[in-house]
């Protein structure tokens, strides 16, 4: 922590954007995808015309934020540069997708086995 404060407080609020832009890209994306793609099926009654709509979602949000992550990661890299600090190039932006990914995945298992209301292990009634 003192490390991060001692970089200063253009590089935190660079890391933090990372961190947002990484949440966003594990849950915002899949969840929009599901929103719209849903609109356009009720819409228009066509789940290919959905499928479609939701696969050009997911691509162009997903290249958009990627780049966005690039973007903050050279920034991060300029910044600590520009104070002197040893580069160690995008170990920061890789943390952040690391750490990200692991409670995305936490999270989705967690919504999975008990917010879902649906069981991974079919239950039969033995009437």
């Amino acid at each position: 922590m003192r490390a991060l404060l001692r970089a200063g407080s253009s590089t935190a609020l660079l890391l933090a954007m990372m961190v947002l832009a990484s949440l966003v890209l594990w849950v915002g994306v899949p969840v929009g995808c599901l929103y719209i793609a849903s609109q356009v099926q009720v819409a228009t009654d066509s789940l290919g015309l959905a499928l479609l709509v939701g696969a050009g979602w997911v691509a162009a949000s997903i290249a958009l934020i990627v780049w966005l992550l690039g973007w903050l990661s050279r920034l991060h890299v300029e910044a600590q540069a520009a104070r002197g600090r040893e580069s160690h190039g995008q170990v920061a932006l890789e943390a952040i997708m690391a750490i990200s990914a692991g409670i995305a995945l936490v999270a989705f298992v967690i919504w999975f086995l008990f917010l879902s209301g649906s069981s991974p292990i079919p239950i039969t009634n033995p009437e």
